[in-house]
This record gives C-alpha cells, sequence and structure tokens, in this order.
C-alpha cells in the first residue's frame, strides 16, 4: 500500500513561501504531493461574452505555475498538473495516493466557494479530510477586532481599528526541503494557451514593465522597485502616475496570483523603515494592502450582492447595455484622450494604472452610464492583475452602488488628465494619431481649428473621434437618475467632481 500522503491544493497561491497549507503539511512529517488543476471553467465566457480568463492573465498564469515547478523541484519534490475541474481531478488522485487530507487556501466568492463545496461532496464517502486555510490577506480575519459578520462599512472605520488594535503575523519561511513525489504519480505537461484556444498578442514595447508570472518575478520585482531603486520613499508622491516602470509598485499581479505574499511585502517594508527610512510613502504601500484585505473582507461579508448591478447598497440604477458605445470606450475611440489612451494600453498589455482605472470606469458609469459589470468582466478579461474582491469591489464603488460610497462621484477627465498628464506625455505614448498636438491642446482636440488640425497632422472625426458625448451634460444627466433611484436621499457630493484616495483596482 502506497504511504499516506496530504495533497496541497494549489489555486490563487502560487508560492512556497508563507503558505500555511504547505507549512501545516510538514508539520504532520507526512508526504507533500503539490497540485495544481487547469479549471476548465476558468477559461469559458463572462455573461457578457468576454473570455473569462483573457491571453494576458493566461500567460501570466503558465508562467506561474511553470515557476512554482521549478521551485518545488530545487526542493526535492514537483507540481503535479492536470486539466480538468478540481473536484474530479483531487478525488482520483486523493485514492490513488491513499492521501490523509487535502489542504488548500480558502476563496470568499461564489465561483471559487462552489468548487470548495463539489470537491467537499465529493470526498464524503471517503476518509480524506479536507483543511482550508486563510492566506490572501495582511491580517488573518481572526486577528481582526470583529468579527467579518461585524465589519465596518466604511473604510476609514475598518483601518482606524485593525491600525489600533490588530497585529500582523509573521510569515512562515519557505522549507528548505521536500521529500519527492511517489514514483507512481504522473507529473503531468504544463499546457499552452492554445490549449486554451487563445493567442497572445505581439509584445508591445510601450509597456511599462515586461511582466512575468511567478514568486521568483515577484521576488525581483520587490527587491528592484524597494531596495536596488530605492523607490518606496518616493511611493506616495508618484503612485498617481501613469507612464513608466516606477511611478507605482505594480506588485498587483503577484499578489493577484499569490506569487507573493501580502505579509512579505509588509515584512520587507518594516526592513526598508528600519535600515533607510520610515515616512508617509512607506505608511502608504501598507495602506493599499489594507484596501485589498478590505474588499476580500467586505466579499465575505456579503457574498454574491458584490456582483448584482444593484451593488452591495441595493440602489437600483436603470443601467444601460449600449454595445454600440461600450465598443467605444474598449477600444479607445470615446474622443477623450485620457479614458482612450488608457483603454489602448489594457488591450495592448493587460494593464493599467490605478489612475487609468479609475477615470475610465467613472467615464463608462458617470458618463455613458452603462452597465458597470461590462467595464468589470472587461477587466476581468485582460488585466494580469485581476483580483475578483478588488475588481467588483472597486467597480461598485466607482459606479455609486459599493460600501463607502458618498453619492454622486465623477472624475472630471479634463482636471484630472491636466493634473496627471500636464505634458500630454501619456496620451501622446498611446494616441499616436494625436503626438503632434501641444500639450496646451492635446486633452481638448475638439478644440483645435481646422488649420490646427491640418498644421498637427490630425483630422478629427476620421484620425481621432469627436467626443461621444459632452462630459458635463452626460454626467449630470447620470447624476438625475441616479437620484431617482436613490429615493429622494440627498447625497453627499461637492460641488466639484471628486475622487477617492487609495482604493486600488
Amino acid at each position: 500500500m502506497p504511504e499516506p500522503c496530504i495533497l496541497i491544493w494549489y489555486r490563487n497561491d502560487l508560492r512556497v513561501h508563507d503558505h500555511e497549507p504547505l507549512h501545516q503539511a510538514l508539520k504532520q512529517r507526512s508526504r507533500v504531493v503539490p497540485v495544481y488543476c487547469f479549471d476548465p471553467r476558468q477559461f469559458g465566457e463572462t455573461r457578457f461574452g468576454f473570455p473569462k480568463t483573457g491571453a494576458f492573465r493566461s500567460q501570466f498564469l503558465l508562467e506561474s505555475v511553470a515557476d512554482l515547478r521549478q521551485s518545488l523541484q530545487a526542493l526535492g519534490s514537483d507540481l503535479v498538473i492536470r486539466q480538468g475541474k478540481p473536484e474530479q481531478v483531487l478525488l482520483e488522485l486523493a485514492q490513488q495516493l491513499h492521501a490523509s487530507a487535502i489542504y488548500y487556501h480558502r476563496e470568499v466568492t461564489a465561483e471559487e466557494r462552489a468548487v470548495e463545496g463539489a470537491l467537499k461532496q465529493a470526498l464524503s464517502s471517503t476518509k480524506t479530510a479536507l483543511r482550508g486555510f486563510w492566506g490572501h490577506t495582511l491580517y488573518h480575519p481572526d486577528d481582526l477586532p470583529f468579527k467579518v459578520s461585524q465589519l465596518p462599512e466604511i473604510f476609514t472605520d475598518f483601518r482606524k481599528q485593525v491600525e489600533k488594535l490588530a497585529t500582523v503575523n509573521p510569515i512562515l519561511r519557505s522549507p528548505n526541503s521536500l521529500l519527492s513525489l511517489p514514483e507512481n504519480i504522473e507529473r503531468g505537461d504544463l499546457p499552452g494557451l492554445a490549449d486554451f484556444g487563445l493567442t497572445l498578442p505581439a509584445a508591445d514595447e510601450r509597456c511599462v514593465l515586461p511582466f512575468k508570472g511567478g514568486e521568483t518575478a515577484g521576488m525581483a520585482r520587490l527587491k528592484a522597485y524597494v531596495w536596488e531603486g530605492d523607490r518606496l520613499r518616493v511611493y506616495k508622491e508618484t503612485r498617481n502616475g501613469m507612464k513608466g516602470a516606477d511611478y507605482s509598485s505594480k506588485f498587483s499581479p503577484w499578489l493577484a496570483l499569490g506569487c507573493l505574499s501580502p505579509r512579505y511585502i509588509y515584512e520587507q517594508v518594516q526592513q526598508y523603515e528600519q535600515m533607510r527610512v520610515r515616512n508617509d510613502s512607506t505608511y502608504w504601500l501598507i495602506f493599499e494592502l489594507l484596501w485589498r484585505d478590505y474588499f476580500r473582507f467586505i466579499c465575505a461579508k456579503h457574498g454574491n450582492k458584490v456582483f448584482q448591478p444593484a451593488g452591495l447598497q441595493g440602489i437600483e440604477i436603470p443601467w444601460k447595455e449600449d454595445w454600440q458605445r461600450f465598443e467605444l470606450w474598449r477600444e479607445g475611440m470615446t474622443g477623450f484622450p485620457l479614458v482612450d489612451a488608457n483603454m489602448r494600453e489594457l488591450s495592448a498589455t493587460g494593464f493599467m494604472s490605478n489612475r487609468g482605472r479609475q477615470n475610465v470606469a467613472s467615464f463608462l458609469t458617470k458618463n455613458l452610464g452603462i452597465d458597470w459589470r461590462m467595464g468589470a468582466e472587461w477587466f476581468e478579461s485582460l488585466l494580469i492583475d485581476y483580483d475578483v474582491c478588488s475588481n467588483y469591489g472597486n467597480w461598485n464603488y466607482t459606479a455609486g452602488v459599493g460600501n463607502d460610497a458618498r453619492g454622486f462621484r465623477f472624475f472630471n477627465i479634463l482636471k484630472q488628465a491636466k493634473d496627471y498628464d500636464p505634458q500630454g506625455e501619456y496620451v501622446k505614448h498611446w494616441l499616436p494619431e494625436l503626438s503632434q498636438v501641444p500639450a496646451a491642446k492635446v486633452h481638448e482636440p475638439w478644440k483645435l481649428l481646422p488649420v490646427e488640425q491640418q498644421r498637427f497632422e490630425v483630422r478629427l472625426g476620421v484620425d481621432y473621434p469627436n467626443p461621444v458625448v459632452d462630459l458635463f451634460q452626460s454626467a449630470a444627466a447620470n447624476e438625475q437618475i441616479y437620484n431617482a433611484a436613490v429615493g429622494g436621499r440627498s447625497p453627499q457630493r461637492s460641488k466639484r467632481p471628486r475622487q477617492k484616495t487609495g482604493s486600488k483596482f
């Protein structure tokens, strides 16, 4: 009879450092068998017909799984790779290997929890135990100063209580070695994009960073940004940039797949504060990790409400499903350069700055009045750093239906452009048709006179589109719709558009 073992079911936790399922299995002095399943449901379609996991994110995932395999091989083990539904694959492996247990990191949203439930049901007639752990946040829910069911609905209230009363647990170190896999287990081959019907576009040299998946690449990025580039000391001042590799940390893709643990980042920030400097910037990086925690805890508290059109607040706004204007938005052809440049960057690279995400999301919902879920699903399909909780939590907020949303707040695209791209460098980077337009007019090309269009080699309506809507009239019209939906309640708003601070997509 084979020696009993514990299966480690890898999901969005593709690392060996700070990995509690692996750590706890080794404490049992048991042979561990790490497993990753490429679930065909991951590669289906969203509600609105987009690829659920597009080419950019799939490539990053494949690289991350390949790197995990190499890390495990370096420790003396290997990664078992399968294509199929986890509840079926893991049941078969557990029976084949007489596994005593399956350890894994728990998720909080519906589709992921459904898979956990299906696996639990599949194992119910066996002797294999199923044990879940929490490992995606900086703070463990057991250490919060309140139950998740009592989580504050305002982020600031959450942050203040957590910072005052909770502590971050130390990271779990990587193992020094692992036992080899049982000889009778087939390792399995890593699939390719073609196996999922996907093709990766040619690399675009304008990408802010040549993102590569995996724990190794994530660690290298952290080292380059924090220690070698010494960029952490100015993070708060530069984080709203849109062009270049180091205006922000860019840790989010590795966090999303668990290639980097948030507690490891926290530990590195603490070391940086001790060895170099402690200032507002070092705090602000942890502040952003807190937003990430908050969205995951909010999803754990509210469940499927985060996916409903009325959102966490239950505001029944009559959203439009205007495909013609949605196509202009996602193709970067709205006539508003800041919106269009960001959407073209997303389509070409699978990435967009946080400042850009807030602007394009505001434009879709507050100016076009289009169903926010269409935007959320488009982000889900393309973003290499897609995280279900952060993505849907942020779209709830931007659409005005999320927790902590304060009335009808929209981004003044023109002011945002002048504040964050004053010379038009970012816009010209992604909209070459506007490359000759001077900075004073590049964000409002519709004001160009015919003689200026000729001089700057851009024909409005031909080379670059005219605006799809009037920015302020469209916002005013959608504000009326919003106010009617909230039933006469007086939303808290200022006379000028306001912008939220912190909350990361």
